[in-house]
């Protein structure tokens, strides 16, 4: 029986082992994000329809293979990964039915607007050696096959009614605009060449800074152009006025798909508009007893609007703003220890969102390091608004975006290098955003909310999560208009009006995915409560947080079976 054991676990992470291997060749950009570099020169068309036969089939392959496994005789890591696995093939497999790859250009990210920020020298792809340069400008050539295929796909979504919502394209146009450039110095894509290494020898430097500007006068700014074009002269006259999924052919069922993907939970996207409800009243209740705490007199919107218009909750300049979030590195850092017994050796950089995209991009962003420590995570913090990032705000969002929350997590994650692959370096949007939101709760734990006006600012980010629960559900499913979802959105927040606008875009350009944070907090919180009641003086919070971080992202479902065991083993 040993013996078979050992054959059955071998025989199924051999299977994890060439999926992965075929998965990142599908996938080059995937490959360079955790430090792989067999594929820095290639830049896959993954939105063309022999891309995706090839992932059908690499679904289809590897079901079919998992399914030959026999479950009964795998225990521990081995059964936990074999359920995620198949899940995962099984679901992914669903998606195709969905028209995603008609719609593949929004304002809030995508591959025209990831594609500047990679050849800024700034994100993932290396500018260390002169074969980095060099796989940089072969991915230009992948970049202008991409987008042509974008603008036929989406003359296709023309043909069958899938189209993006008028509202949402206006907003990429400034965005290809700014790539634009009359001089090719001033193109995001030259910084590379501002920035070459002094070691390489003078001819390569001078055949590269040549190559380059060639690249960027005769392929990318061309290739945007052709992009902007298209999007201006005839796709914007197409686009539809409605917002919601559920306008589009099948939109319902789409939506519902994007719910249990991004939750990894059964629940309705009604369930969810309730949850979003309640929680929303809950927390009301919260910042009325601070409101009282601080002595204000006057409504909650007077309270909002005081909040919005006193300069001494804001930074005046944006070096300012930087400095405050490097200053909470060290009072954070310094309170982990009491939580947590795992901490993660990578570090982590605060950087401004750049330019060209810093409109309409969300208030903070992570990216996570490079497996192998050739590259630190970084925390991007979006100082085109300095409005839209009040001191109150700024301990929560640390907390969420660096440490406990993604950096924390993430790192945590690509350090266990016992983890399969998929899951060492994968992840599921409720976990990963639902940590992330509970997080910021701990912030009252370690301290860092003894300001009134600091827990506030937590407060105000956990409403500002349960918020989206119900406008993201009402505007895919309950065909509310931008214009009502962006009333609600104020009425309940206290937020800058460029702040909300570009949140309110962000659900219309990727439904379903607001809804991670709270579904996933709610669940983290509900295990931890369970955790508690059950284990009395044997509650240990260290323990609690190391077993919900040992094992990665899971899908939540999968998470709560795992911790109820953990916790029914000490009885």
């Amino acid at each position: 029986m040993e013996n078979k054991k050992s054959d059955e676990s071998q025989k199924l992470n051999k299977i994890f082992e060439e999926y992965f291997e075929e998965l990142i060749r599908l996938f080059p950009i995937y490959a360079s994000y955790i430090g792989d570099k067999r594929y820095d020169d290639k830049f896959a068309n993954d939105i063309s329809e022999e891309h995706r036969d090839q992932q059908k089939k690499l679904f289809d392959k590897y079901l079919s293979q998992i399914s030959g496994i026999n479950r009964d005789l795998l225990f521990g890591q081995d059964r936990l990964s074999y359920d995620i696995f198949k899940r995962d093939m099984v679901l992914g497999l669903e998606g195709f039915q969905f028209n995603d790859h008609l719609i593949p250009v929004n304002q809030f990210h995508g591959t025209p607007t990831f594609f500047a920020e990679m050849g800024s020298g700034n994100s993932l792809h290396p500018f260390k050696t002169v074969k980095d340069y060099n796989n940089f400008l072969e991915r230009v050539k992948g970049f202008q096959v991409w987008v042509d295929t974008a603008i036929g796909n989406m003359r296709k979504g023309i043909g069958i009614g899938v189209v993006q919502p008028r509202v949402l394209m206006e907003k990429t146009l400034p965005q290809f605009e700014a790539h634009l450039v009359k001089d090719i110095k001033d193109s995001v894509f030259y910084n590379p060449i501002k920035k070459i290494p002094s070691d390489f020898a003078g001819e390569e430097k001078t055949r590269l800074a040549e190559e380059y500007s060639e690249a960027i006068k005769k392929q990318i700014i061309p290739t945007y152009k052709k992009l902007y074009d298209f999007i201006k002269d005839e796709y914007l006259s197409e686009c539809r006025e409605s917002i919601g999924l559920s306008e589009l052919p099948d939109g319902e069922n789409w939506y519902s798909y994007e719910v249990r993907i991004i939750t990894t939970t059964n629940l309705t996207p009604d369930e969810i508009f309730e949850i979003g409800k309640d929680e929303i009243k809950r927390i009301k209740k919260e910042i009325n007893r601070i409101k009282e705490k601080v002595g204000f007199k006057g409504e909650m919107q007077d309270f909002f609007e005081y909040l919005k218009k006193d300069e001494n909750f804001y930074f005046s300049d944006k070096e300012s703003l930087l400095n405050g979030y490097e200053d909470l590195r060290e009072s954070v850092e310094s309170k982990l220890p009491e939580l947590f017994k795992l901490i993660p050796k990578a570090g982590f950089e605060i950087k401004p969102v750049e330019k060209f995209r810093e409109k309409s991009a969300a208030g903070a962003q992570y990216m996570g390091p490079a497996p192998d420590g050739s590259r630190p995570g970084v925390f991007y913090v979006n100082t085109y608004d300095l409005k839209a990032h009040p001191k109150y705000g700024m301990t929560t969002l640390f907390l969420h975006e660096v440490s406990p929350g993604h950096h924390f997590q993430i790192s945590l994650q690509q350090e266990q290098e016992d983890l399969p692959k998929f899951r060492r370096f994968g992840g599921y949007t409720g976990y990963v955003e639902g940590w992330a939101l509970y997080a910021e709760s701990l912030g009252k734990e370690m301290g860092l909310y003894k300001d009134p006006y600091q827990y506030y600012g937590h407060l105000s980010a956990e409403m500002f999560r349960a918020i989206r629960l119900v406008v993201d559900v009402a505007i895919h499913m309950k065909r509310w208009s931008r214009e009502k979802a962006l009333t609600f959105f104020m009425e309940n927040l206290c937020a800058a009006p460029s702040e909300s606008v570009a949140e309110i875009e962000r659900y219309i350009a990727i439904p379903g995915q607001a809804l991670s944070y709270k579904i996933g907090q709610l669940e983290i919180s509900k295990l931890r409560a369970k955790a508690e009641k059950e284990l009395g003086s044997k509650f240990d919070i260290k323990a609690l947080h190391d077993e919900i971080l040992k094992d990665g992202a899971l899908p939540l479902d999968v998470l709560e079976v795992k911790m109820d065991e953990w916790i029914g083993g000490f009885s």
